[in-house]
């Protein structure tokens, strides 16, 4: 069988596992699938699901588990920038629906879509944990707080 992961991806979540007792290995999934995914160009597929599962000696089903139950990982290609926006209590109380109105008609994407361009995916959010600075997206580790029409025209922009 072909090696889906990298020599280096491997080689980083051997390195990762050693910091837990040997029978504890299967707790380096997160970060396995985190560079797995990244290495993917921000998705994961069964296949590396598979191999993550295999070097942690860990059942497949429940690498499946922790990849479809946690937002941060993606199991099916997304934009070069992923856009989370929060929709939860607080920001909507502080103009989300505004936020998600005006990505969408700038982007002219859905929730869940990506851009014809391969640029941007727009996703929506349970929660962000920025609750002190509502409306909030997140794209790649950068949080964007107090989001405005045009923030979200210069955020893009930048982009």
């Amino acid at each position: 069988m072909k090696n889906v992961l990298s020599e280096n991806a491997r080689e980083h979540i051997k390195q990762w596992i050693l910091r837990y007792p040997p029978e504890q290995k299967c707790s380096g999934v997160f970060e396995a699938l985190r560079v797995a995914q990244e290495e993917n160009g921000g998705s994961l597929t069964t296949e590396i699901m598979n191999a993550v599962a295999d070097l942690l000696e860990m059942p497949h089903i429940a690498v499946y588990e922790v990849a479809t139950f946690y937002s941060l990982y993606l199991l099916k290609p997304v934009g070069k920038h992923v856009i989370d926006v929060c929709t939860n209590i607080s920001c909507s109380l502080n103009g989300a629906d505004k936020i998600v109105a005006h990505l969408k008609n700038k982007l002219g994407i859905d929730f869940n879509e990506t851009t014809a361009d391969g640029q941007f995916t727009l996703r929506e959010v349970e929660c962000l944990g920025a609750c002190v600075a509502p409306p909030v997206c997140q794209i790649g580790k950068k949080y964007y707080e107090n989001l405005t029409p045009e923030k979200i025209d210069s955020m893009l922009e930048k982009l």
